[in-house]
Parts: structure tokens; sequence; C-alpha cells
């Protein structure tokens, strides 16, 4: 490829793949867990997500294929925590897909909510047998559609009247628990920081270009994060926050800026909107990857002869992810998705433990905290989403077993 990205082209990327729908659903459950210590709990999540994404960039540039920690883990750890980080992102990935189609439907029909998500996750299923992509304009439109949302959040809550900063007092119940609580849900609207990590084989210098582009990228996500956040608390405090199934929303309808509201809803559809299409396009060409190893589910890996889109494997995952919005609430699909990217990024910052100097081995306390933060903010998460991510981890390790009781003849190459 052609290096022809500078740090400010790797910034604006990693900033397109982390504005997103995650803000416009995440605050809700993290102020139920921590209340006002929501904002100290933002400031956790952006640690353990700068670690993270520095591990994976290292981890990276050392192997520049596809895969990401699927990849990796196989090279530094061995078969049984490759299929662990396999397994993780795509059951992490697939609840996320769920999280973004319930996202939208509280905004757009807070009575039909689930309705709303089905119908969503229905008909980009179908725009994905057609080939369609969500391109790098459609990205940036959505940004600046969700920033303008996001702009509308916060002068309404300073121009609106309601700005109180009696709503900062500590939320009744929060603790130390509660704020790693939050800061494991909030994670979640994180996601896509590590898309800098991926760009080793596009940037000029890569090995200063992406740690800077990591750096900036998570730093400005953070500012806009904490000012959206403390905006909302100052509107409406952390009862009203926990309350609401779409937070911004409410904060927006509380003062006397109720008519811009619509600008709200608005970019919290087309924020869950592309963040939806790009979850199901990627988890599905995930999917293929590793049923092309796996015998017992190589169906899945079949191209369609026309359109040479993954049609089974899309299908497969739209239809998980219609289980998920049918069985789950919001909150649920957040936490168990954040314990299944925890769990992946886990498996990153081991992997990274492992590299040499010679390797490109990053400063050891920066694996080695964002293994231990993300493995303690999995285990805070809310126990129903500790208890199915757990499922997933013992059904991995099940899988491995199988597979090397196989006959050598009979296994992937």
């Amino acid at each position: 490829m052609v290096r022809r990205l500078g740090v400010r082209d790797a910034v604006v990327v990693g900033m397109s793949a982390m504005i997103g729908a995650g803000i416009f659903s995440a605050f809700a459950p993290a102020a139920a867990a921590g209340g006002s210590g929501l904002l100290i709990g933002l400031g956790v999540a952006a640690l353990v997500a700068y670690c993270n994404a520095t591990s994976s960039a290292r981890l990276a540039a050392l192997y520049p294929t596809s895969g990401g920690t699927y990849v990796y883990a196989r090279h530094r750890l061995g078969d049984l925590w490759a299929g662990q980080a396999g397994w993780a992102f795509i059951v992490g990935k697939i609840a996320s897909c769920a999280a973004m189609a319930l996202t939208l439907g509280s905004y757009v029909a807070p009575g039909h909510v689930r309705l709303v998500a089905v119908l969503a996750v229905a008909a980009l299923t179908v725009l994905g047998w057609a080939g369609v992509q969500r391109s790098t304009q459609l990205s940036t439109v959505i940004v600046v559609v969700s920033l303008a949302a996001l702009l509308v959040v916060v002068l309404s809550a300073f121009r609106g009247g309601t700005a109180d900063t009696s709503n900062l007092q500590p939320f009744p119940g929060a603790d130390v628990g509660g704020i790693l609580q939050s800061a494991g849900l909030l994670f979640f609207a994180f996601a896509g920081y590590a898309r800098v990590a991926t760009l080793g084989e596009e940037v000029r210098d890569p090995v200063r270009t992406i740690p800077r582009a990591i750096a900036i990228a998570l730093t400005v996500v953070l500012v806009v994060y904490v000012v959206v956040g403390l905006s909302a608390l100052l509107a409406i405090g952390a009862p009203g926050l926990a309350a609401s199934p779409a937070p911004l929303q409410t904060v927006v309808e509380s003062g006397s800026w109720a008519a811009w509201a619509p600008a709200v809803r608005v970019g919290a559809a087309a924020a869950s909107l592309g963040a939806l299409l790009a979850l199901l396009l990627g988890v599905s060409r995930t999917v293929v990857a590793v049923a092309r190893d796996r015998p017992r589910i190589s169906g899945l890996a079949r191209l369609h002869e026309q359109s040479r889109t993954p049609r089974t494997a899309e299908v497969a995952v739209g239809v998980v992810v219609v289980v998920l919005v049918a069985t789950l609430d919001l909150r649920g699909a957040i936490g168990f998705s954040s314990f299944g990217v925890l769990v992946y990024y886990a498996i990153a910052n081991a992997s990274a433990l492992t590299l040499r100097r010679d390797e490109g081995r990053p400063p050891r306390v920066v694996p080695l905290v964002g293994l231990l933060g993300c493995l303690v903010l999995a285990c805070t998460l809310p126990r129903a989403a500790v208890a199915a991510g757990l499922v997933v981890v013992l059904g991995a390790a099940i899988e491995w077993a199988v597979r090397r009781r196989m006959p050598a003849s009979r296994r992937p190459a």
C-alpha cells in the first residue's frame, strides 16, 4: 500500500471510528452504575483504550495481515488464546450490533424499540447482500452529523436554563465498584479506536505516526465525551440519565431548547445506522475468516456466485443479532459487547507483553496496564453480561480441545 497518510489523516480516521452511536446510548447505563462518577469512568476507559490501541499498533507492525488479535495470539500465545480472541471479538461485535439497533429504536420510536431494531437489522442485512459498503465519505458525513447533534446537547444544557451544579452530587449507592462498572460500560463508546492501529501499511513513518495519532485522537474524543457528559449531568443529573432510554434527547427536551430535540434524534439515528451497517459487514467477514479454519462450520464461508458476498454468514449474523435484540435490553447488550471486546484486548495486551525490544516492544507498563485494566473492567460489568461472557470463554476452550483431538490430517493448515 502507498504510505500517504500523515498524523492528521490518521487522527481523522481514529475520530471517525470513535465518535458515533456509542455516546448516544452508553451514558444511561454508566450513570446507573457510577452516578456522576461516570466522568471518572470515562477517564479510566480512555486510559485502557490507549493501552490497548498502543499494544495493537506494535503487534500490527510486526504482523501486517488481517485478523487482528486472532493472528497476534496465534503467533505469540498459541491456538487456545487465538480461538478465545476470535470468538470474543465475534460475539462482542454481534452484541454491539444489537446495541446499535436498540439505540436506533430508542431515539426513533421509543414505543416500538425492538420492532424498529429488528427491521433495521433486516434491511441492512439485505443491503449487505448487494455488496453495499459504508464509504469513507459516508463516515465523514456521519461524524459531522453526530458532532452537530452533540453540540446541540451541550448548548441546550448551558443556554437552555437547565444547568445546575447540584446535579453533580454523588449518586446514592455509587462507589468505586460502580465507577469501574461505568468505565467498563463506557468502554463501549470508545469502540473503533484501534482502527488507527491497522494503518501500518498506509501511514508515513508508522513507528512515530501511529502512537501520536492514537494519543491525539483519544484525547480529542475524551474531551468531547467529557464535555457532553458534564453537560448531561448538569442538565438532568445522574438519576435523569439513568432513567432515560434516550439520554441525550432527554437533556435537550428538559430545557428551553426542546424544539431542537429532533436534531439529536437525527444524529443518533445516523450514527446508529452507520455503525450497524459497518458492524454487520465487518462481523460477517470475520465469521468467514474463522469458518475457513473450521471444517464443521465451513459452510458459513461460502460466497454467493453473482454478488461474491458472504450471504450465508450475513444471514447467520443477522439472525443472531435479531435474537439478541429480542432478548436483551440496551444495558445488557452494551455490557455483553464490552465483556467480549475487553477479553479480546486483554489477549492483545498479553501478546504484546511477549514482544522483544528488537520487535518493537512498547514500554512494559503499557500492555501491563492494558491487560489488568481489561480484566478488572470486564469483571465489574453487570453480572448477566459477565456470566454470558464466561459461557463464551468456556465454549471457545471446549472448541479448542475438540479441535486438538482431531486427526492431524483434518486440521486446517
